[in-house]
């Protein structure tokens, strides 16, 4: 197969006073399983849209094949069109049979493709445009971040199928997805670029080992210019205290001094400034040795959490609960019963439109919250009276204006909002600018900001990690395990959830 080559590349936005990418050169093949890793805001997805010509940059990218981009972007007026109809637009000269033998491989019925798009569920669409995006021949494949709302039952199959497949880039922050899927990473760090063999837990390991020796390094380093500082400033002061003796001596003291010392004196004098030049020229290459040792270890700095304590111990329960939208002749689900206790982390699952969402919209009615949906509960939902709740919302198209307006709407203290961003990583370049302006990742950075400044007895997460990278998923997980706060999630991570979850509800 074909190779990528990128050289010297430099690239930045109008608005923007930093450079996403300087002097930037590596080489991938086509015939890769690439798996794309970074932090949010790093140009992940900037990287595919210059593959794809869509901006101009100084250096060189040299491709002698074409590439194709996962999604596929959907007008609004053409949300009533079949996939039968879009796909000649996505995808030109793509046959349909090709299409139909795709979705059988997404276990997909070609039904799908003569149903208005708009109808269609977050994993219909995914899966359809998955098939038309593999339904060509010999293009480079683009794909940033495909499982994105997609239920376990979906994110399984879309994992299955990439597996089969090669010759493409795949942006995801879903570690069991990238283990699953690549053979290759290429991965943005603080200050470079590498490319390396393997999934992303042998990355990790190489990057866990890489890191321990760099800061072992470092310290042996810093050790190494402490001792020779002070053995400089040593030589210094008694080089410094020589030469006074040179002129004026105490004759009683002194008595058998010649007119010979005062060059004896000169001499050692100088030789003592020697030993200090040679101390300066070993520290100067000790710390150039040490410059760029930690330039790419990611600083990622514990967060805090202060949950608040409730008088009652079980904070909600449901009995045979279901809920019905206005107009449905069927419920969204029935017959739940669950329980939250403090400090419980109870984990909601099951496959688009089961109803997860729905529940929790209900259970923030009831502790007064206004909301637009119009929806009848039967069975019992209990609340715990004076229950505080910090929510974050799957959606993030709500967010506007600049960070200091969004502080003063939801009460909170500026500067520790900021610096909680700052924990999170989001560039302090960031902001000034306004929240629409953010990646997706940076805007559910936004909303898990809010939410850890929010005193709450229960945090309820809808899919609280869409979008956001590695790190800050580690991040999170370490902050929940430390601080152990009720929560009520719905996250379709498998590893986070394995690793945080004291109940799974299964709906």
């Amino acid at each position: 197969m074909a190779q990528i080559r990128v050289n010297d590349l430099t690239f930045n936005y109008a608005s923007s006073f930093d450079n996403i990418f300087e002097n930037v050169s590596f080489t991938i093949d086509t015939s890769w399983k690439l798996g794309f890793i970074g932090r949010n805001g790093k140009g992940k997805t900037t990287f595919l849209n210059l593959l794809l010509g869509k901006y101009e940059y100084s250096g060189s990218i040299s491709m002698d094949v074409p590439c194709d981009y996962f999604p596929y972007k959907i007008a609004a007026e053409d949300g009533g069109k079949t996939a039968d109809e879009l796909m000649e637009s996505w995808k030109p000269g793509v046959e349909n049979w090709r299409v139909m033998c795709e979705l059988a491989e997404l276990d997909v019925d070609a039904e799908l493709l003569y149903r208005p798009f708009r109808t269609l569920s977050f994993g219909e669409r995914t899966k359809v445009m998955l098939a038309v995006l593999f339904a060509g021949e010999n293009d480079f494949l683009l794909i940033d971040e495909p499982t994105n709302h997609l239920d376990q039952d979906a994110r399984e199959i879309v994992k299955g199928y990439l597996a089969k497949k090669k010759g493409f880039i795949l942006v995801s922050h879903d570690r069991d997805l990238l283990d699953a899927c690549v053979d290759h990473v290429l991965v943005l760090n603080r200050s470079t670029i590498e490319v390396q063999t393997g999934n992303f837990s042998s990355w990790w390991d190489n990057k866990t080992r890489a890191d321990a020796f760099a800061k072992a390094e470092n310290e042996k380093h810093l050790k190494e210019i402490g001792h020779m500082k002070a053995a400089m400033q040593q030589s210094q002061r008694w080089a410094t205290k020589n030469e006074n003796t040179k002129i004026g001596y105490d004759p009683i003291k002194e008595h058998d001094r010649t007119k010979n010392a005062r060059s004896y004196i000169g001499a050692k004098t100088k030789k003592m400034e020697s030993r200090v030049k040679s101390y300066e020229q070993r520290m100067e290459r000790s710390i150039e040795e040490k410059e760029g040792l930690l330039q790419d270890i990611e600083q990622v700095r514990d967060l805090k959490l202060s949950p608040m304590e409730h008088f009652r111990d079980r904070l909600v329960e449901t009995r045979d609960l279901s809920l019905t939208y206005e107009g449905a002749s069927e419920p969204v689900f029935s017959g739940l019963n669950l329980e939250i206790k403090n400090g419980d982390r109870v984990f909601l699952c099951g496959g688009n439109g089961c109803g997860k969402s729905s529940f929790i919209k209900a259970l923030l009615r009831e502790t007064g919250k206004e909301l637009d949906d119009h929806f009848m509960i039967s069975g019992r939902l209990e609340v715990a009276p004076h229950l505080e709740i910090s929510y974050i919302n799957q959606d993030t198209s709500h967010l506007s204006g600049d960070l200091r307006m969004h502080a003063f709407e939801h009460g909170l203290d500026y500067s520790l909002f900021l610096s909680v961003l700052r924990h999170l990583a989001l560039e302090q370049a960031q902001f000034d600018k306004k929240i629409e302006e953010f990646s997706e990742g940076q805007k559910k950075k936004v909303l898990i900001a809010t939410s850890l400044l929010t005193p709450a007895h229960l945090y309820i997460w809808d899919e609280p990690l869409n979008y956001v990278d590695v790190f800050s998923r580690m991040q999170l997980e370490k902050l929940i395990e430390t601080y152990a706060p009720t929560m009520l999630i719905v996250e379709h991570d498998v590893r986070f959830r394995e690793k945080l979850a004291t109940k799974v509800v299964d709906m």
